[in-house]
């Protein structure tokens, strides 16, 4: 009997209209905040830094203008056009997804809110991916990058490089010369340069992880049950 009940729970939803404008339009709001803020950083680190050229905020943070080919944190895997293509199509699984469970009951506002972080943090890193080396050229420091440049851009279209800025030396030290392997050698903790769609990716997941699991979790049973009942009535037809 308890497995029934829990089986009628997962596929409960809400015919509440209010309740599932506010998932929608929360998803839509902050996916939007973020990606335009994540370009409006990058835009201007792109056309008023040099590649390289740092400025100190604090001892622990500087924007520090970077770019790089592959994920985040500067991490370089595969193919440049495969990872670009696999960042749409991960984005597009996301929406589907945030689609079939807007209206499923018991699911709290703050797990759409993680989902839509991740959206909209892979949606900010495409953008790069796709339009940047069409829009920017990509001169030689100390000279800055221009938007529209009358010579063309830098590359093809999903062929742009990402931006990164957000630097945070928290500190450093010299291991001692005694460490096997690493003695004598300079380590700094958190040395990646990351931007903010990067940040709304991590933020969105660790929400996901430590906050809201058992909505993930329920949400994903929602989505196979529903496409399992739904295969099955195809069969019956």
């Amino acid at each position: 009997m308890a497995s029934t009940e829990n089986d009628s729970n997962i596929l409960s939803v809400t015919s509440d209209k209010s309740v599932i404008d506010r998932r929608i339009w929360t998803v839509i709001t902050i996916s939007v905040l973020v990606v335009l803020f994540d370009q409006i950083v990058k835009i201007y680190v792109k056309t008023h830094f040099y590649l390289g050229e740092s400025y100190p905020i604090a001892d622990w943070w500087e924007i520090k203008f970077i770019e790089n080919n592959g994920m985040a944190f500067g991490l370089e895997l595969w193919n440049k056009i495969v990872l670009t293509v696999g960042r749409i199509a991960a984005v597009a699984l996301f929406i589907w997804f945030m689609v079939r469970i807007r209206a499923v009951e018991g699911l709290r506002i703050g797990f759409y809110v993680a989902v839509a972080l991740i959206i909209a943090g892979a949606a900010g890193n495409i953008f790069d991916c796709v339009f940047y080396g069409q829009i920017f050229n990509n001169p030689m420091p100390p000279e800055v990058a221009v938007l529209f440049p009358e010579g063309g851009g830098y590359a093809g279209w999903f062929e742009g490089k990402v931006v990164d800025m957000l630097y945070f030396p928290l500190f450093s030290f010299t291991w001692p010369t005694w460490i096997p392997f690493v003695g004598g050698s300079n380590y700094e903790f958190f040395q990646y340069i990351f931007n903010i769609a990067d940040a709304s990716i991590c933020i969105g997941v660790a929400l996901l992880i430590f906050f809201f699991s058992n909505d993930a979790a329920k949400a994903f049973q929602f989505v196979g049950k529903s496409r399992k009942e739904g295969n099955d009535n195809s069969k019956l037809k």
